[in-house]
């Protein structure tokens, strides 16, 4: 009883009282007129779609309609020429909301599981306005029929429940709507049908349109009802009868494709209707409706409408009922009605009441409207034909005639399934949300929503959106998933996450959403975006019965004039929300009904610009968490609406800054953060800079960092905290993984539309081409990228595989044709043949041949059967010069023999010989369709598989033409098959199925099927589809446009004909993508970045042409003696090979000695460090074990199991080279020349017993290269760039054998490994190969020049492979190949990005290493397949197996024979073991790579810390000597350190801290591995630093005299001492007072020394804020000397073994060390040196002082050192020894080992180990004896 009152029809209009506009609302220019014709009111609605005007009904989208008849009625006439837009909303029984859509703006139909989109789209008269149809001029009143029913039976397989709702809108006018169960006639009144008594119902009085009295209904108003019902027919004979030839026009077209011939034959004949087949059988009508018929009413003309998409009908109004309804509905059914034109004799017109008899007789004829036509009614697939009197049939119209459903339909239904797609963001690069478990993410890809697992790479893809998707929100229980798009006017649409299915689909108040978030629960929605006038929008909707078979509910809207950048509901409390934007923070509140809200006071910061925001927790609760783009992270207590703290991200690198190290927070110009995401520990940051960082929450220190390839625009932190999802700019989105440290790349994409694909066989993969200058290969299996090809210069435009080879050709805009090998990753040829962007590109199937053509209309044949690929021909003005680069612009036959192309004009397809060029065919497409009023132009093109060899051809006519590529003839037509031109085309190789691009849609055709095949459509895309392909296996298929599309073809596949493509002898096999298919997996260890690994940019390089042979280079008969040669100097290469010893101040030591007996006190225990200065200064034998490597002048062999050190000492300088014999017995190193001799040291080294065998020299500047020859007979020495000399020794007599004076600067040396006669050389545009002549070992050399292609660069390094290849390396990043037994250059590819300056190789391996941190290893065993096949020769190629990325430039490689793991070092000074099978890298040996300013050790002596330039600090372990920690700082100095003492109130919490070049102070936790504190206590560079005595009070000395105490717990600056203002504080040193109050009370005693000589000490009690000078020393006024007689500043410290004194170094014009008495107040002690000290240490435990001297002239007065042998004074250089001296006995000795002046010198507290430092090198010595166990006390006698 319900449904009563809506019986038999309900007025919608008055129902939902339309004119007083309160259950209705109305928007735009809507008015009530008065209509002529009707004589009655109606409302017109005008305006564009977009502009707003409509009538909506009910008038909110909250409300329902709830009617609940079958039949809507529309009654309502469209504005001339203008677009309108007729929308419902019906709900199905379970609840599901379904969107169907009526227009004329509507090209095609589109469909998904809850929106429908069918067009109206005008016949004959109508007007074209922007390439869309509009309506007519003469538009009419029209009654629009719609089966609600069977409309979401048929097409989405639901039942109906009610309409909810209806939106007219844009340019109409309307009388009214109604809803009945009834099928009502509006051609008949109620008095007709009782006149004729017709089993009929005629439309009521209030719904019928006035007819004129004798005129016909259908002379004034149209009738379209949609679909057909076929219980409704009335079964009967139709009579013939005339109607004019002006009737409607309108018909509503979503399946219907009715196309039309315009034949003269059949002019003047009377078609004749022929009965429908199977309508009376009980079986069909119990099935559903018949999917796809439509009713149309009115007739329409004879004459032939314009063609262009959209449905065409020449006949009489007809119904299509098909003969069988379809079994399972289908997404989207299509019926073909193919009329042909005939004669209709003239006749008189029928009455009303003839019409209606002869319309509705009885029986279960067809319902029509006049006999003017015969349809055979036919379901998808099958083809109707009528067979005209006495007119003639074609065969293939007689054979459908016979067999009118002999073709097969679709099986299964639908056919494609979307499998998975490549690409991410679209409308942004944001919104990718992790699930509850964090085991998937789910991110836009344009129109679709992809929920990726991170386990599996499985993607499940949500299709439903039109546009792209502009955000997405996901529920805290992963129930109900949200996403809006951005056009048209921010559709939503809500998804059950488990399922997939659309819930609910619903338009949002705001005209573009921005920004959507879910409460934790799922019962509220809110989103953010702009109304039409560009106002801030802020909606809530309450979604708790989504999935229950509610709908949404607006629950608020408000407008704000704030602007939101990001809208987040808090996950506490589902009612408050907060917002962010420019310069406002909001707190929202649902209250009410109402959206409320209040901004935070963000005083000084209200001018940031806001970007995102996250709640997140805090120790009172809940903390709001917000970024700006200068780089501010604010905390923002939400309780109190109060900034509790500001923070600003400093930037990451300066210009000048080598590597990107962490930074943490501070002031400067910071960087603009895009997103922020927090965990219960954590925050996350992306910024602009391309770093996600993760952070506590006390931002103290970064945890994690990762450097990505492009600015990181979101993060998100996964529920379990254990994973951070990013995003880029670039399309690229991953996760760091924060246990393991490592990152993982889980998409990339195209930033830009894909042009063109092509797809390759053997090993899988797909190539793309996009406007954003790339192209990439991906594997088809994993959709993971595997090469990516960069071309900023110039667009690449299309590309092809070779068939059989693994070589990719592209076109470039600028003309050129390059060819790129896969494996090697390199250039291998470049051909200019064309003036324009190339516009076509393909290669024959057999492999042999390469065609491309241009926009100025060329055509190129290439010959690329060979390596070397060649131009043949090149035909000007053949191709058309107006096409645009398309993947079908040039095809070829499958059996390689036809080619055809687009040309000379674009209404000419011309197919051509493959061989010779000959054109063999020209057909003009144009001609083919006589009754266009357009002329018709190709497209595009395909091959089908042959016998028979046909031709497709798309036309803009929306035709696909067959044609015989041997006669030209048509053989098929396939018309309206797709709307608009069809850019691309493809046909599978059994000839199965037909795939068509088609808008923003892809059509998949069952081509066997004659005529017109039935299609099906898919949608996805949210940009027009520019190329399809069938993928190599035949399963899958392709699209790509906005993204790349994978489709699974769900159909079974049937073998390829007999002589087809796929069996033709000269196409490739199909084959699946190989599973081992080689992958670059996006993964780094720790926190150093990305790895990118993808191919090196295309060059312009042509292939390398053979070297031209010069000439002998010299002849040399050698000089046995140590004769220079004599060279002109040379400047310094331009590459970091090239060895250049560090600059020093210092000069050798003449007083140094090593005592080896009993009386030695220093024993050299340990080097720390590695000297990354050096050039190949690593030797390892693994066999033996043995392992050694330098630092300065010291060579280091130690024991890789122990550790155990060894020092070879002997160098006077900074080694530059090592060489190990092949028998490792025989070790060979060399220095720089230094002050006191001309020549280099070069020496000879026993390996077993560590002794040196024999020093040599000869070179005058440095040694660049040693080599022993495979017999280890002979060793070469390469002399620098300012030698250029070759020396050849022999090693068992270290005899000089031969000298060669070089050209030009030389970089490597090497012997042949198999021929001791024979050695190379590189450097400076050339390869010398020397051969050894005579006994004598003379040297003759055949210099071989560069080859054109590889550029006048340098070669850099060398080694030698299989005989007889040679490697070089060049500063291009180049590895070419030397064939030495032909003297030639047969190979190069792009092996890195910089410069190459290691090559090691050893079997089927090459390892390279180049100065961009790089470490990459090569697979090279075709390389010599290659040398053999000449110009076949690039069949195979080399590629990279493996790829390391280290912290800095490669200088030095050995590896084991097997090339599975080695020793790498690098300028940073560490050494890695590296191991290729696990792909890991190991820190070895760790040092410094710049000065060493401080070493410190902790209390309990068991770690020790030191500090650098580099701005790090590092914590190593005393025992074992291995770095532990290391803290670094971006761009900044560390310059003093201080560890926090035994008295800290908490000594297990051990901390340093530190003071860095900018001012600030850093205090690092041991324990917790994290920076505690940052102050900036100070204006200028920190000095030094020092803890007081209860740990509880930081000291700290600027370099401008200042010195500030400070409270580490705090982090204030209580106080700041002035005193010493105007000079550097070069010590501060604190201790507690308990010898003596030296006239203070104070307990605690602290010093401060400044460089002007001046010394103040001072006693404090911190706690209570007192503070006083106890003594004051100064230097008297010092005698005028010259610069290196001047003090260096003064150093001072507390003695050890005597609290009362203070030891002094620099305080008088004499260098001396003196101990002042504060007791006393005076000078005790004067200990008087050779030079002034830069460094000094007492020890602890016995009364030992170690000194490291500043040099310059010895003062007067003062001893002489042991070197001095001339008369006082002895002007000696600065002095590199440490010095110890006994203050107890007097005596001292100097200790050598450093290169140069000893800056820093420390005791450990255990007065065991003393530590120097000379730059960057540690050494620790060992004091032995009673020296280390204690002295004597007391002060000692004073000087005399």
């Amino acid at each position: 009883m319900a449904k009563a009152w809506q019986r038999p029809f309900v007025n919608v209009f008055r129902h939902c009282r339309v004119g007083e506009w309160r259950r209705c609302s109305r928007e735009g220019d809507v008015a009530a007129v008065t209509d002529k014709s009707l004589h009655c009111a109606v409302y017109r609605i005008r305006g564009a779609p977009s502009s707003g005007g409509y009538i909506q009904l009910p008038g909110t989208s909250t409300q329902s309609l709830g009617l609940t008849g079958r039949y809507l009625y529309v009654l309502f006439r469209p504005l001339p020429g203008k677009h309108f837009v007729i929308q419902l909303d019906v709900a199905t029984e379970d609840g599901q909301v379904v969107r169907m859509s009526f227009s004329n703006l509507f090209k095609e139909f589109k469909s998904t599981a809850t929106w429908l989109q069918f067009p109206l789209i005008c016949g004959a008269g109508a007007a074209m306005k922007g390439g869309t149809r509009v309506g007519a001029s003469d538009a009419r009143w029209t009654c629009l029929q719609l089966d609600l029913r069977d409309i979401l039976l048929v097409y989405v397989n639901r039942r109906y429940g009610h309409l909810k709702s209806v939106k007219l809108c844009a340019s109409l006018l309307v009388k009214s709507l109604y809803t009945s169960d009834l099928c009502f006639d509006p051609t008949l009144t109620v008095a007709e049908a009782q006149r004729a008594r017709l089993r009929v119902t005629p439309v009521p009085r209030e719904m019928a349109f006035p007819v004129p009295k004798g005129e016909s209904w259908y002379d004034h108003y149209v009738h379209i009802r949609f679909p057909s019902d076929s219980s409704e027919a009335s079964p009967g004979p139709v009579q013939e009868s005339c109607f004019p030839p002006e009737a409607g026009r309108w018909v509503l077209c979503p399946v219907v494709s009715v196309a039309v011939r315009s034949l003269p034959d059949f002019l003047g004949r009377v078609p004749q209707l022929l009965p429908h087949l199977g309508a009376s059988s009980s079986a069909a009508q119990d099935r559903a409706p018949s999917a796809g018929s439509i009713a149309v009413s009115a007739p329409v003309p004879l004459h032939t409408a314009p063609k262009g998409g959209g449905l065409r009908v020449l006949t009489a109004p007809v119904l299509l009922q098909p003969c069988q309804a379809p079994s399972v509905p289908r997404p989207l059914p299509e019926v073909s009605l193919f009329c042909e034109r005939s004669e209709v004799p003239t006749g008189s017109k029928p009455s009303a009441s003839a019409h209606a008899r002869h319309k509705y007789a009885a029986g279960n004829g067809v319902d029509v409207s006049t006999p003017k036509s015969t349809v055979v009614p036919a379901v998808r697939g099958d083809v109707a034909v009528h067979k005209p009197f006495g007119g003639k049939q074609s065969k293939q119209v007689a054979a459908l005639a016979e067999h009118p459903f002999r073709q097969r339909s679709f099986l299964p239904d639908p056919i494609l399934r979307l499998k998975g797609v490549v690409g991410f963001g679209g409308h942004s690069t944001k919104w990718a949300l992790w699930t509850k478990d964090g085991s998937a993410v789910v991110y836009p890809c344009h129109a679709v929503v992809v929920i990726l697992r991170t386990d599996t790479q499985e993607q499940r893809c949500l299709l439903g959106h039109t546009d792209k998707v502009s955000a997405l929100a996901l529920d805290g229980d992963d129930v109900l998933l949200a996403s809006a798009q951005a056009r048209p006017s921010s559709m939503l649409r809500l998804w059950d996450f488990g399922t997939g299915a659309c819930l609910s689909l619903f338009r949002s108040p705001a005209h573009m959403l921005c920004s959507l978030s879910f409460s934790r629960g799922g019962a509220l929605l809110c989103g953010v975006g702009k109304d039409r006038q560009g106002r801030t929008v802020v909606v809530a909707w309450g979604t708790a019965q989504v999935g229950r078979g509610g709908e949404p509910v607006l629950l608020a809207k408000t407008h704000t004039g704030f602007d939101i950048q990001a809208f987040e509901v808090a996950f506490f409390d589902e009612t408050r929300m907060a917002s962010c934007g420019q310069g406002s923070v909001r707190l929202w509140r649902l209250r009410g009904g109402q959206l409320r809200s209040c901004p935070v006071d963000l005083g000084e910061h209200r001018v940031l610009e806001l970007t995102d925001l996250a709640f997140g927790p805090a120790q009172d609760g809940h903390m709001l968490y917000v970024c700006s783009r200068s780089g501010h992270i604010l905390e923002i207590d939400h309780q109190h609406m109060a900034v509790r703290h500001a923070r600003r991200l400093l930037p990451v690198w300066m210009p000048g800054s080598p590597v990107s190290q962490k930074q943490t927070f501070g002031s400067g110009p910071g960087i603009s953060i895009s997103s922020l995401s927090t965990s219960q520990t954590t925050c996350a940051v992306g910024s602009e800079d391309g770093y996600l960082r993760l952070w506590p929450l006390d931002f103290s220190s970064v945890l994690l960092e990762a450097e990505h390839e492009g600015p990181v625009t979101w993060v998100r932190v996964s529920p379990d905290g254990l994973r951070v999802l990013s995003a880029t700019s670039v399309g690229h989105l991953g996760f760091l993984d924060v246990p393991s440290r490592e990152y993982r790349v889980l998409v990339r994409s195209h930033t830009a539309p894909v042009l063109a694909l092509a797809t390759e066989c053997s090993r899988g993969q797909l190539a793309t081409v996009s406007q954003d200058h790339t192209v990439r290969v991906w594997d088809l299996a994993t959709l993971q990228q595997l090469h990516d090809l960069r071309s900023p210069e110039e667009a690449p435009c299309t590309v092809a595989f070779h068939p059989t080879r693994p070589v990719l050709f592209c076109g470039f805009s600028s003309g050129a044709v390059r060819s790129f090998s896969l494996e090697s990753a390199e250039v291998l040829a470049a051909h200019r043949c064309h003036q324009g962007p190339v516009t076509g590109l393909a290669t024959s199937p057999d492999g042999s041949l390469l065609f491309s053509s241009c926009s100025s209309g060329t055509l190129a044949q290439y010959h690329c059967a060979a390596t070397q690929c060649c131009v043949l021909r090149v035909a000007a003005n053949v191709v058309c010069q107006d096409a645009h680069p398309t993947p079908n612009a040039l095809v070829l036959s499958g059996d390689s023999r036809l080619l055809a192309f687009v040309g000379p004009s674009k209404y000419v397809v011309t197919v051509m010989n493959t061989a010779s060029l000959e054109e063999l065919l020209r057909v003009d497409v144009s001609a083919l369709d006589l009754a266009s009023a357009r002329l018709a132009s190709a497209v595009a093109l395909c091959f089908g598989p042959g016998p028979p060899g046909h031709l497709l051809v798309s036309t803009s006519s929306s035709t696909v033409v067959v044609l015989d590529s041997t006669s030209g003839r048509v053989v098929r037509e396939l018309p309206d098959v797709h709307s608009g031109a069809c850019p691309s085309l493809a046909l599978s190789r059994d000839a199965r199925f037909l795939l068509m691009a088609t808008d923003r849609a892809i059509k998949v055709c069952d081509y066997p099927t004659q005529a017109c095949p039935g299609c099906q459509v898919y949608i996805g895309h949210s940009e027009p589809v520019r190329a399809v392909a069938f993928a190599p296996d035949q399963q899958r298929l392709l699209s790509v446009g906005d993204a790349i599309f994978l489709w699974d073809i769900l159909g079974p596949l049937e073998r390829s004909p007999l002589g087809s493509a796929g069996d033709s002898p000269g196409a490739p096999p199909t084959c699946e993508a190989s599973p081992d298919a080689r992958q670059l997996e996006d993964v780094v260890s720790g926190a150093h970045g990305l790895p990118r690994q993808q191919v090196p940019e295309p060059s312009q390089a042509s292939p390398l042409q053979l070297g031209i042979c010069a000439g002998p280079l010299r002849d040399d008969d050698g000089a046995r003696g140590t004769r220079k040669a004599q060279v002109h100097p040379s400047a310094r290469p331009d590459c970091y090979k090239h060895f250049m010893a560090r600059y020093k101040t210092s000069s050798l030591p003449k007083s140094a000695s090593i005592s080896r007996g009993s009386a030695e006190r220093l024993i050299l225990k340990a080097v720390m460090g590695y000297n990354g200065n050096g050039r190949d200064n690593v030797v390892w034998k693994p066999d033996t074990g043995f392992f050694a490597y330098t630092s300065g002048c010291l060579v280091v062999v130690e024991d890789l199991h122990s550790g155990a050190q060894q020092h070879w000492l002997g160098h006077p300088e900074e080694i530059s080279t090592l060489a190990l014999s092949h028998d490792a017995q025989v070790l060979a190193s060399a220095s720089g020349c230094s002050s006191t001799a001309s020549c280099c040291q070069i020496r000879i080294w026993n390996v077993p017993g560590g002794s040196c065998r024999q020093l040599i020299s000869y070179h005058s500047t440095a040694v660049q290269a040693l080599a022993f020859s495979p017999d280890d007979e002979l060793l070469v020495t390469l002399g620098d760039y300012g030698d250029r000399t070759l020396a050849l020794w022999s090693v068992a007599t270290c005899e000089l054998l031969s000298v060669t004076c070089l050209p030009e600067p030389v970089h490597g040396v090497a012997f042949n490994p198999r021929d001791a006669g024979e050695l190379a050389c590189v450097g400076q545009h050339a390869v010398t190969l020397w051969l050894l002549r005579g006994p004598n070992g003379s040297l003759q050399g055949r210099r071989e020049p560069l080859p054109e292609e590889l550029g006048t660069g340098e070669l850099t390094s060398l080694c030698y492979g299989a005989a007889p290849l040679l490697y070089c390396g060049s500063n291009a990043g180049q590895v070419c190949v030397w064939d030495t037994s032909a003297s030639c250059c047969f190979l190069a590819w792009e092996a890195d990005d910089g410069e190459i300056g290691v090559l090691l190789c050893s079997g089927t391996r090459l390892v390279s290493g180049s100065n961009t941190r790089r470490l990459r290893l090569w697979a090279v065993g075709t390389v010599s397949e290659l040398r053999c096949k000449g110009s076949r020769a690039r069949s195979s190629s080399v590629f990279m197996e493996r790829e390391l990325t280290l912290d800095g430039a490669i200088v030095s490689a050995v590896f084991h024979d097997t090339m599975d793991m080695g020793v790498v070092g690098t300028t940073a000074g560490t050494l890695w073991y590296v191991s290729w099978a696990e792909g890991s890298s190991t820190r070895l040996i760790s040092g410094h790579r710049s000065k060493v300013n401080e070493v410190v050790f902790s209390p309990s002596t068991s770690h020790w810390a030191t500090c650098s330039d580099d701005g790090s600090v590092r914590v190593w372990s005393l025992a074992g000597m291995e770095l532990l920690i290391q803290f670094q700082v971006l761009n900044q100095s560390c310059l003093c350190l201080a560890w926090s003492p035994a008295s800290c109130a908490h000594p297990e919490q051990q901390q340093v801290a530190a003071g860095y070049s900018d001012g600030t102070l850093r205090v690092f936790s041991i324990s917790r591995i994290a920076m505690e504190l940052k102050m900036h206590p100070h204006w200028a560079a920190l000095t030094a630093i020092a803890y007081s005595a209860d740990g509880q009070t930081i000291l700290s000395g600027d370099k401008d005299g200042f010195v500030a105490v400070s409270r580490p717990r705090t982090g204030m600056t209580f106080r700041v001492l002035s005193d010493h203002r105007g000079a550097l504080i070069s010590t501060v040193q604190s201790r507690s007072k308990e010898h003596g109050d030296f006239g203070a009370q104070w307990a605690d005693l602290w010093l401060a020394a400044s460089s002007d000589q001046r010394i103040s000490v001072w006693a404090a009690d911190w706690p209570q804020g007192h503070c006083e000078l106890v003594d004051w020393l100064s230097s008297p006024s010092p005698t005028l000397m010259e610069g290196p007689s001047h003090p260096p500043s003064p150093l001072v410290a507390f003695c050890p073994w005597d609290g009362a004194l203070l030891a002094c170094a620099g305080l008088s014009v004499r260098p001396e060390v003196v101990f002042y008495s504060l007791r006393q107040k005076q000078v005790v002690e004067r200990i008087l040196l050779p030079f002034f000290a830069v460094s000094l240490s007492l020890s602890p435990g016995a009364r030992l002082v170690a000194v490291g001297f500043a040099g310059g002239v010895a003062g007067v007065g003062g001893p002489r050192p042991s070197a001095c042998l001339g008369p006082a004074p002895c002007h000696l250089p600065t002095e590199r020894v440490l010095r110890l001296v006994d203050c107890e006995s007097g005596t001292m000795q100097d200790f050598a080992g450093h290169d140069d002046l000893v800056q820093l010198c420390r005791f450990a507290p255990s007065a065991r180990l003393l530590f120097s430092a000379a730059h960057s090198e540690i050494l620790v010595w060992e004091v032995t004896g009673p020296w280390a166990a204690g002295g004597a006390s007391g002060s000692g006698p004073p000087l005399g």
